[in-house]
């Protein structure tokens, strides 16, 4: 007989950290607030706490357009707060799971910047195509509305972005992508990640 993993059966909350617990008086949640909440969720019967993105970003998407995979948001404190949810969560056996957004990166993202330049190899880390102002390479939709290709006059090519304009396309066919992709994550104590939206390009 198998036994099923953890995620099958567990009891999992999501915790969208803006909005959950404040603790120093600006409105905002933060990762500190999570952390006075564990009791709570403890005698709920939470096996999991799945945290909505944390990180550095301009917020056009409530977070899901990533401008730094391994810093914490100001907002929602810092890395030593991050470690200490996850240190407490583990004393009470709650398990921590990343909503990691590997879909696209907010066009702040140094990555993006670079890629603005035509001889960059990080050029390649997003999806570029010909057209011209008035002609998108095709018919493509985003899944916000309008057309899934953003122009860039200066290089005179669009780049497909499946959001909002700001959320530009990563190139999950470069490997070079991917193995960047596996070293980015804020701490090596959370126990699982969640996969926001894998592209089906």
């Amino acid at each position: 007989m198998n036994i099923p993993h953890w995620w099958q059966n567990g009891v999992i909350y999501q915790v969208y950290p803006k909005s959950f617990q404040d603790t120093t008086g600006s409105g905002t949640g933060d990762l500190r607030g999570v952390t006075q909440r564990l009791d709570y969720l403890q005698k709920l019967g939470v096996d999991a706490i799945w945290l909505t993105p944390f990180y550095i970003s301009p917020q056009v998407d409530n977070g899901y357009d990533v401008a730094d995979y391994l810093s914490v948001d100001p907002a929602y404190g810092t890395l030593e707060d991050f470690d200490e949810l996850v240190a407490q969560a583990k004393a009470r056996g709650i398990r921590i799971i990343l909503d990691m957004v590997f879909n696209h990166t907010s066009t702040q993202h140094a990555w993006f910047r670079e890629a603005l330049d035509k001889d960059s190899p990080y050029r390649q880390f997003y999806l570029w195509r010909d057209g011209t102002p008035d002609s998108p390479p095709n018919n493509w939709r985003s899944k916000f509305g309008g057309n899934a290709w953003g122009w860039h006059a200066e290089s005179e090519q669009y780049y497909l972005h499946l959001f909002a304009p700001e959320q530009a396309d990563l190139n999950w066919e470069n490997p070079a992508v991917r193995a960047e992709l596996k070293k980015k994550s804020v701490s090596s104590g959370p126990i699982a990640a969640w996969t926001d939206y894998a592209s089906t390009w």
